[in-house]
């Protein structure tokens, strides 16, 4: 068999800047802030990672920011979300207590789910958010069995299952969509396609070019469009949100994004080449929403206010977990079997 040649991986043309209206460019301020939250907390993540506070899987949301923030924003507060192993980002957006989730990272009593979930496992009912899971595209088929059993109450709320484009292969993908749409489930699935499976990219893993294509095969929406742009990203979305809502069955939504980091903290990914890196950093969601803010009048203290708000969150946040008590051994033996 022919080996397949090594290619750069590109995104397509800029959107131009424009000019918003008062409540678009209010709400853009808000998603900036939360994006600069997300990237911030990885970072010192990556540190605390770095100087062994903490070990296991750990995977970056770094470069993703737009498209978990933009999803999110879509959503209500009796809306689920149900992500991948790359959940920090999402957690954040949905409202989970940062403090808490560095806990979580460090194994301490006060985690997000009492330190026995890490890295991968954030979690939270009262959110509605039904965790990050490490299996690969396991959690598209129990996106599915929320969505059914929201039909089924008649809740009127919508699940938004996030995946990566290598879950895409995987059959409980398959599974998933084909009983969501058989049962017009209200699920809107969402493709973040950083372009690489770990260290496969897309154009030795997938036969199509295009994942949102194969929601042909379950009739059901579709859309492919880039994520660079946070409020592009949620006006999009807000359409699937809405069908989903009213009645109108599942979506698969391809949302093309890019991680500057490796697929985790053990991952130096020399699998691609530094020109690539540095296309898609020229791209990064946070300068480009920033950008867009300046275009509007935003001023450069607004930016500084923001970066000191969002370090002493961070600096907090750190410290709570920090000074948080070890789990007790005893802890060993809960949480095993649903009462």
């Amino acid at each position: 068999m022919e080996q397949t040649e090594k290619k750069i991986i590109t995104i397509g043309p800029e959107r131009p800047l424009e000019k918003l209206n008062e409540q678009d460019l209010n709400l853009l301020r808000k998603m900036y802030r939360d994006m600069v939250l997300i990237r911030r907390f990885e970072e010192a993540s990556a540190k605390l990672y770095a100087q062994g506070k903490f070990g296991g899987f750990c995977h970056l949301y770094i470069g993703q920011e737009a498209v978990g923030v933009g999803c999110i924003y879509a959503l209500k507060e009796k809306d689920y979300i149900i992500s991948t192993y790359r959940d920090h980002g999402h957690a954040l957006v949905r409202g989970l207590d940062p403090g808490a989730l560095f806990a979580e990272l460090l194994g301490k009593r006060t985690g997000i789910v009492k330190g026995k979930g890490g890295s991968m496992h954030f979690f939270d009912k009262n959110k509605n958010f039904l965790g990050g899971h490490g299996i690969v595209g396991g959690h598209v088929a129990l996106a599915s069995g929320v969505g059914w059993g929201i039909k089924y109450k008649n809740l009127g709320a919508v699940v938004l299952c996030f995946f990566g484009e290598g879950a895409a292969n995987i059959g409980a993908f398959h599974e998933g969509l084909n009983l969501a749409s058989l049962w017009k489930l209200p699920v809107v699935f969402v493709c973040e396609n950083n372009h690489y499976s770990m260290g496969t990219p897309v154009y030795r893993a997938l036969s199509v070019s295009d994942v949102s294509i194969r929601a042909v095969a379950y009739n059901m929406y579709r859309d492919n469009f880039d994520g660079d742009d946070v409020l592009y990203v949620y006006k999009k979305m807000l359409e699937y949100v809405e069908k989903a809502r009213n009645g109108e069955g599942p979506s698969l939504i391809e949302i093309s994004t890019y991680r500057f980091r490796g697929h985790s903290m053990s991952d130096p990914a020399k699998y691609r080449s530094p020109e690539e890196v540095e296309i898609w950093k020229r791209r990064d969601p946070l300068i480009r929403a920033k950008k867009m803010l300046e275009y509007n009048g935003v001023e450069e203290k607004e930016f500084a206010r923001i970066e000191a708000e969002i370090k002493g969150i961070i600096d907090d946040a750190i410290q709570f977990a920090e000074e948080s008590p070890e789990p007790p051994p005893s802890e060993l033996y809960t949480d095993v079997y649903a009462k």
